[in-house]
Parts: C-alpha cells; sequence; structure tokens
C-alpha cells in the first residue's frame, strides 16, 4: 500500500472541503490541525480549488492535503502543480487514474459495483473510493465486497456522519472514511473555525475510542 495511503489510515478521516474562498483556506486549515486532523480533500467543485489548496500546502507543509472531485488530466495537473499530494474521483477514468500514476501521485477514484473494483485492481489499484457509499449499499455492500476482493481497501466517502462512521471504521477492508460534517459548507462561509475545530476535536476522538 502506497505511504500515502497509509498515512490515511492512522488519520482514519478525510475531510471533503468545499470552498469559494481561497482566503479562507489557511484558517479552515489551521482549524483542522488544530482538531487533531491535518488532512484535507479539497474538492475541484469551486474555481477557489487549486489556490486553497496552495495556500493550505504553503501554510502547512506537514498536512496531507488532496484534490477531490478530479474529472481530468488537466484538473489532475493543476491540482498536482498546487501541492495535491493525492487526488480522488466519484468514478473511475481510466485515462485520468494513468496520468495521476504516471505523476507518481496516488489516486482515490470512485467505485461501487464489483466491475469496476475489478477495473480498479486490473490499473494496480488496492485502495478505491467507494461512493456514494450510503446509497450504494453502505456497511452491508462493503461487507459483501470483502469477500472475493480479499486485497482491496475502500475509503467509503458519502453519506458518512458521527453516527455511522465507526460502523464503516469497523470494516477489515476500510483504511479511512471521507466525511464533510465538521467542514460543511454553512461553517466555511460563516467563517466558524472555531466550531470546526470543535467538531473535527470530536470526530477525531470517535475514531479512535
Amino acid at each position: 500500500m502506497h505511504f500515502i495511503f497509509k498515512k490515511l489510515e492512522t488519520m482514519k478521516i478525510i475531510p471533503v472541503i468545499v470552498i469559494n474562498d481561497a482566503k479562507k483556506a489557511v484558517p479552515l486549515a489551521n482549524a483542522l490541525c488544530e482538531g487533531g486532523l491535518p488532512c484535507a480533500e479539497v474538492t475541484f467543485r469551486t474555481a477557489a480549488a487549486a489556490d486553497a489548496i496552495r495556500e493550505m500546502a504553503n501554510a502547512f507543509p506537514e498536512m496531507l492535503i488532496g484534490a477531490g472531485t478530479i474529472l481530468t488530466p488537466q484538473q489532475a495537473n493543476e491540482a498536482i502543480s498546487a501541492g495535491a499530494k493525492f487526488t480522488v474521483a466519484p468514478g473511475l477514468n481510466p485515462q485520468t487514474v494513468s496520468y495521476c500514476l504516471a505523476k507518481g501521485v496516488p489516486m482515490l477514484p470512485g467505485v461501487c459495483t464489483p466491475s469496476e473494483v475489478e477495473q480498479g485492481i486490473s490499473m494496480g489499484l488496492e485502495v478505491l473510493k467507494f461512493f456514494p457509499s450510503e446509497a450504494a449499499g453502505g456497511v452491508n455492500m462493503l461487507k459483501s465486497l470483502s469477500g472475493p476482493y480479499t486485497h482491496t481497501y475502500f475509503v467509503p466517502t458519502g453519506g458518512i456522519n458521527s453516527k455511522n462512521l465507526r460502523d464503516y471504521l469497523a470494516l477489515k477492508n476500510v483504511i479511512a472514511c471521507g466525511g464533510s460534517w465538521m467542514v460543511n459548507e454553512e461553517l466555511i462561509e460563516s467563517n466558524d473555525f472555531v466550531k470546526i475545530t470543535e467538531l473535527t476535536r470530536e470526530a477525531v476522538t470517535l475514531a479512535n475510542i
């Protein structure tokens, strides 16, 4: 397993961020670090994503910062150039996966069926994003996938919160979970970084109980 994924496994939670103003990136990164979670997946759903990654990476070089919603090689290139250490996608696009791997940057493409899992395996991937997790069968689906795919691990994302986090982390084929409940858009927009720190700290405690 790539060392980036091993680091994610120790953190257990990947905060999934939608940020509209790169000026909020540094205080947001600080809030996550203060909460005990020096990790972030900044999604490419807004025009501020690349700048936000760059700001975070420059201010907190020790953070494990990734880029999410990477749909094309061009977006992957932009994210990597900004300082993203890993990339994430909602689906499995072989062209985008191959581009990231050629750059030496690990990628978590999204899958939710056995055929997609096997496509990932055929590309040499050991860790995949399971998305949209709750809608695609959640914990029960991941339990079913663990039977035939004994050497494949997942980062479930989509519908995960403080109520079901531990159910996912208890699975032997889950290394970490992606979630946005501690970094929701409203908190970021209102500059409520104190609350983000509080929710992050609670999430870290829950993950480690």
